[in-house]
């Protein structure tokens, strides 16, 4: 297949491809169109840049062409990618009418509801959002005998496979499907071998290694010294550039210090709602700002020829996402370059990524994630042998920190060689303490830290209050002041008291100074004063 004459496509088909400028199919496209059109099940991997869209697309808007009520459902991992594929097949339907509906998570319901209404023939969405549609009953699929999973592997990974099974088991038996894939793992062998009937297998280059014309490179780079080697990268480069970074929060911060340094650039992640999503693809497709942060959720589905230069400010998590990522530039036969910051720990996901390109990589001896050897200052490693090649799972003993007489045995006992005037004063096998003590006491009580007068005949500790111990009752003794000479038990009272009264209020011996009597206490008669006053 040279190109797309020779494929017999319908005319509104072929003029809607003269008008995209589509003139050399690429490789995966000449391999797959062909055998879609004829009606089979296609399993197809091809590297990321290809061209999938278009070898899904033009047999899918065939297919519809030729058909009056057959429908069509395009499922992709994330909302960019069904958008992107969207506006792919709205450009390869053209003139033709043929009706369609995105439906993708974070858009309006109600807009979606409207476009439902429509009854549309080709349905492009998430499998969250379409899986809403059909527990509403808004989308119905008896109808739809063509269908494509794009980016199957990535919707296996975002936990999709439910919703995917129901799909696939609400089409009719008889359909037609697509499989398309950047990579091709276990689950998706099994996916395709429980749903596709008889497909045909189509690969076209390796799954795990980016395109030729990728320029790749590696800066080794300390954590802290990232920003100012990327400012310097930033202003070593022309063109667009899409910096990866690890979560959203981290976008956010970097899209503020690079507007903080003159620089134009927007964020993009999977915190922000759908329409904010598209007017910051839309303003980067038209060039009105030169830089784009992004988390993985711009790995996939961004195609935008603009990019010249891909930067991982942090490594993927998983080495897949690398080739995905490196892969939103040189789109569609173009050249870029992809530029990989390394920091102290990321040695080990490198290493991997490596291993993912070449199987036949050597790790080298010398890596962050080595077993044995000298590291770098701070950093510990698992190593059998000691510092001076003695075995360090002997016998011996470490030595430790603290100061130790070597004198003692190593069990405590006492040895006949113990050398000093305090070792041959001690009768007893128990280790050496560090508080002084008075080996003369007689009682086997510690040293007590508050002095005590030992010439005390009983028991009990020593007081810290004065007391008279000549006192001869065993109350402790007060700290207010008391007349010991008073004869009754009662504790002294804090008021002024007349103690010539019984302590019952009866008459002592001696006379009452009032009398009780009625009139005893008369009222004075006032006297007027002579004075004259001052005034």
């Amino acid at each position: 297949m040279e190109n797309f004459k020779s494929l017999n496509l319908e005319k509104t088909l072929m003029d809607a491809i003269a008008v995209i400028n589509f003139k050399t199919p690429t490789p995966i496209q000449a391999q797959a169109i062909p055998v879609a059109l004829e009606g089979k099940d296609i399993l197809g991997t091809a590297q990321t840049g290809t061209g999938k869209t278009a070898a899904f697309g033009i047999p899918l808007v065939n297919f519809l062409l030729k058909t009056q009520k057959d429908t069509a459902l395009v499922m992709t991992p994330t909302r960019e990618l069904a958008t992107q594929v969207m506006q792919t097949m709205v450009s390869l339907i053209g003139k033709g009418n043929i009706r369609t509906a995105l439906l993708i998570g974070g858009d309006s319901m109600q807009k979606q509801l409207r476009q439902m209404q429509r009854n549309p023939r080709l349905i492009v969405g998430t499998p969250g959002r379409i899986n809403d549609h059909l527990q509403r009953r808004t989308l119905k699929l008896q109808n739809t005998t063509f269908l494509v999973l794009d980016e199957s592997d990535r919707m296996l990974d975002m936990g999709f496979t439910p919703q995917i099974n129901q799909v696939l088991e609400t089409v009719p038996e008889k359909h037609q499907t697509l499989l398309f894939s950047a990579t091709l793992a276990n689950n998706i062998v099994r996916l395709a071998e429980r749903y596709l009937r008889n497909p045909v297998r189509i690969s076209v280059g390796s799954t795990s290694t980016p395109i030729d014309k990728i320029k790749q490179e590696v800066v080794h780079v300390k954590d802290g010294d990232k920003y100012n080697q990327l400012i310097k990268e930033i202003y070593n480069r022309q063109g667009a550039i899409l910096i990866f970074v690890k979560t959203r929060r981290g976008a956010e911060k970097m899209v503020k210090r690079l507007k903080y340094d003159d620089h134009d650039a927007d964020a993009i992640h999977g915190n922000l709602r759908q329409n904010k999503r598209d007017k910051v693809i839309k303003a980067f497709r038209n060039a009105h700002f030169r830089i784009l942060v992004g988390t993985d959720v711009a790995s996939r589905g961004l195609d935008i020829p603009a990019i010249k230069h891909v930067i991982n400010f942090d490594l993927p998590q998983l080495p897949e996402d690398f080739i995905h990522r490196i892969g939103r530039t040189a789109r569609a036969g173009a050249e870029g370059s992809a530029l990989s910051f390394i920091g102290g720990d990321d040695r080990s996901k490198w290493n991997a990524i490596q291993r993912l390109i070449d199987p036949n990589f050597k790790q080298d001896k010398n890596s962050g994630d080595r077993r044995g050897g000298r590291g770098r200052r701070g950093e510990k490693f698992f190593d059998r042998r000691g510092s001076r090649g003695s075995d360090r799972f002997s016998d011996r003993k470490p030595a430790s920190r603290f100061k130790r007489d070597d004198s003692r045995s190593s069990y405590g006992e006492k040895r006949d060689d113990r050398k000093g005037s305090f070792s041959d004063r001690r009768s007893d096998s128990r280790p050496a303490s560090r508080f002084k003590r008075d080996d003369s006491r007689s009682d086997s009580r510690p040293a007590s830290r508050f002095k005590r007068d030992d010439s005390r005949s009983d028991s009990r500790p020593a007081s810290r209050f004065k007391r008279d111990d000549s006192r001869s009752d065993s109350r402790p003794a007060s700290r207010f002041k008391r007349d010991d000479s008073r004869s009754d038990s009662r504790p002294a009272s804090r008021f002024k008291r007349d103690d010539s009264r019984s302590s019952y209020g009866e008459k002592s011996g001696k006379p009452s100074e009032f009398k009780n009597k009625p009139g005893s206490f008369k009222k004075k008669p006032f006297k007027k004063s002579t004075k004259k006053s001052t005034f």
